[in-house]
């Protein structure tokens, strides 16, 4: 069998221009990104995504050397769209560790911090427990699918091409930074509440009776109702991931979507 230069180049760059925006994407979005998955599974993931899309991708191949100038721009374009979309998720796994540490810093165990596995920085206890529960609630309900399918979207939308983003796609990623704080107080709104009226309890008991010391009695008490907040708050926190879960697929495929 004889092939030409142009049917190779063609088949290089069929599966090699997608295999960066996938792969990008794999080594940004959450889960896939975590500390504990190493780069070689992420790399193999990459791949597999890659032999599994491409073939259901119309014209993914434009007639450009992929050594060439032109090449290298495609290239760099792919990349920025897969770490956008990545991204976009890691915006909704920050406003529930940031809820952790509002709700933490509340109780009076922002001192208990340990290493978050999938960012590798040091959080408190409780953002590292949402962090875990919310990413089971994730998988659960096939938001990591459903990732691949709007990955897999993007190139008929947002084909592979010189062009890229338009330059609105990634002001409108900018602005998502406010919301993911807004949703980390919306989640952590019911504990902030409780518990500021526990300490304003604590406060008045200590001016009705200062024999009483409030730190001997305060800060246990408010360790103990902070978690039976959270435990009586918990099942309001997966209907919350999958609210914001949909507000950000629907915020990504509006990315890979310059003309809505």
């Amino acid at each position: 069998m004889q092939f030409t230069s142009a049917e190779i180049t063609g088949l290089l760059g069929s599966y090699l221009w997608p295999f960066f925006r996938i792969a990008a994407l794999v080594m940004a979005a959450p889960i896939f990104s975590s500390n504990f998955v190493s780069v070689r599974s992420r790399l193999l993931i990459a791949l597999a995504l890659t032999i599994v899309i491409v073939p259901t991708i119309p014209n993914v191949a434009p007639a450009v050397e992929p050594l060439s100038g032109a090449g290298l721009l495609i290239v760099t374009h792919q990349i920025l769209i897969g770490v956008c979309m990545g991204f976009m998720m890691q915006l909704l796994f920050n406003a529930f560790i940031i809820a952790g540490q509002i709700i933490a810093m509340q109780m009076g165990l922002g001192f208990a911090s340990m290493v978050d596995p999938q960012n590798g920085v040091t959080v408190p206890v409780i953002s590292q427990f949402y962090l875990i529960f919310i990413s089971l609630v994730f998988i659960s309900l096939n938001g990591h699918l459903i990732l691949i399918q709007v990955l897999s979207e993007s190139f008929v939308s947002l084909p592979v091409l010189a062009t890229g983003l338009p330059y609105t796609s990634f002001r409108d990623i900018v602005a998502q930074a406010s919301w993911m704080y807004a949703a980390g107080v919306i989640i952590a709104l019911p504990a902030i509440g409780s518990l500021m009226m526990v300490n304003l309890s604590f406060g008045i008991l200590s001016r009705a009776a200062p024999q009483i010391s409030p730190f001997s009695i305060g800060f246990p008490m408010t360790i103990i109702l902070g978690f039976a907040i959270i435990f009586v708050t918990l099942p309001n926190v997966s209907s919350h991931l999958v609210i914001m879960t949909e507000q950000l697929l629907q915020l990504t495929s509006s990315l890979v979507h310059p003309d809505g």
